[in-house]
């Protein structure tokens, strides 16, 4: 038996000597020892058992993955209280695919995807539509409270939880989410500890005008990489109360603070839950301090490369959702295209154009007079993952513009600000 360096209760180490089982014994360890790489001191509940896991694509080459889901179905392992999971890498009803690039989906990138979907289900997911990177969002569910403690994984779902709900988890990878959740226990260290929510950077925001929430967030991820920052100035843009415009600014920020650098918290001054109740209490003496203006937005900006293959000039298609749209952000974005395109003199978008969301919110918007009037454009509605789209050799050619920080991370997808954004969907030169 694994010997823990941290204090685990009689229970804890029954079930570490196999009380309940190889399986629970083995994710015991699993959980202990990442917890004593970070030096916990304990283990501590999990008070919001819905979990959130980051693994939703069944790439054939996660053979180990398979394998493990496999022991815990044979071991009747369950996560009690059941989990959300990151979006589908595929649809092609919405998301136009050659011959070639299915073939490449199905048969070499995707191939286990049915199968690895029925293992989820055996093991605690939700439901069939419980496929979203925004799990927080109201329409899907998954919303902790402030103080809760949680086994998520999915940095964007992560640091939103944190910042925005005040609940408390570190970023942990995939299948530890799953552990923690089914254990009902996470180690007790950094986010989840009063310790390692304090700010070691005070950033000042001095700008003209509001700043885009991608880029102001990809500023401060690359800054201050995984510390904490406490903002100040944003209240001036965005007010004191979390609305759902808001919260939809604060979701798309978080994201790019999370996968330009590795924020998992951020405090917002006057408007996130902790900075309301302790406001420069949560700062640390010895901080250190950014200050964020118009040049330094436009030096972040420009700074992004382009990926996009050699004598590609011009995009040749959009994806709008990474992390997942809300369903105010859909309806905003339904009457910015539309107006756009009247005033362009245009009835269609001028290229491929994706907006991506949860399930629940397209089968929310589907009702919704504004569903009609986006799908009249050519545009289409999709509850993919773009980053999983671009993961086949062959899309990746593909000239892809983007209003999310994240996917231009982690893709050869180029950034573009939303207005830009707009003027490529009328078929502008921007």
């Amino acid at each position: 038996m694994y010997e823990a360096k941290m204090q685990l209760t009689d229970e804890q180490l029954s079930i570490l000597a196999g009380g309940k089982g190889d399986v629970m014994a083995k994710m015991m360890e699993t959980v202990v020892r990442f917890g004593d790489i970070f030096g916990a001191r304990r283990l501590i509940p999990v008070t919001h058992r819905q979990g959130h896991l980051v693994t939703s694509f069944g790439i054939g080459l996660l053979k180990p993955l398979f394998s493990t889901m496999d022991k815990l179905i044979e071991a009747g392992v369950v996560a009690e209280g059941g989990f959300t999971v990151d979006p589908r890498p595929l649809d092609y009803g919405n998301v136009r695919c050659s011959f070639l690039e299915k073939l490449v989906f199905n048969k070499i990138l995707y191939s286990r995807q049915d199968m690895y979907e029925k293992q989820l289900a055996k093991v605690g997911l939700k439901d069939s539509n419980a496929f979203s990177c925004a799990c927080y969002l109201d329409e899907v569910g998954n919303i902790p409270s402030k103080g809760d403690v949680l086994s998520w994984a999915e940095s964007s779902a992560v640091v939103y939880a944190n910042s925005v709900l005040g609940a408390r988890c570190n970023r942990n990878s995939g299948m530890l989410d799953l552990f923690g959740s089914i254990l009902g226990l996470v180690p007790d260290f950094g986010l989840v500890t009063d310790e390692g929510r304090m700010a070691s950077w005070k950033v000042y925001v001095k700008t003209t005008k509001k700043p885009e929430a991608q880029v102001l967030g990809s500023a401060i991820g690359m800054k201050v990489m995984e510390d904490v920052p406490y903002v100040y100035g944003l209240d001036a843009f965005l007010g004191t109360t979390l609305d759902d415009g808001v919260k939809a600014y604060l979701k798309d920020f978080g994201a790019a603070t999370a996968s330009n650098g590795a924020v998992g918290l951020y405090h917002i001054d006057g408007l996130t839950p902790e900075a309301v109740e302790q406001g420069e209490g949560l700062i640390r003496k010895d901080a250190k301090v950014y200050v964020i203006d118009d040049a330094e937005l436009e030096r972040v900006y420009e700074s992004y490369p382009v990926m996009w293959k050699k004598g590609k000039t011009r995009p040749e298609m959009v994806f709008i959702g990474c992390p997942h749209l809300s369903f105010s952000q859909l309806k905003a974005w339904t009457g910015n295209i539309v107006s756009a395109l009247q005033a362009a003199g245009r009835s269609k978008v001028a290229l491929d154009v994706v907006l991506t969301s949860a399930p629940d919110v397209v089968a929310r918007f589907e009702k919704d007079p504004d569903h009609a009037r986006l799908v009249a454009t050519g545009a289409r509605l999709a509850s993919i993952c773009p980053l999983m789209y671009t993961n086949n050799p062959l899309t990746k050619k593909h000239a892809i513009a983007t209003n999310s920080n994240k996917l231009r991370t982690y893709s050869a997808a180029r950034y573009y600000v939303d207005s830009d954004i707009l003027d490529i969907i009328c078929g502008r030169e921007v």
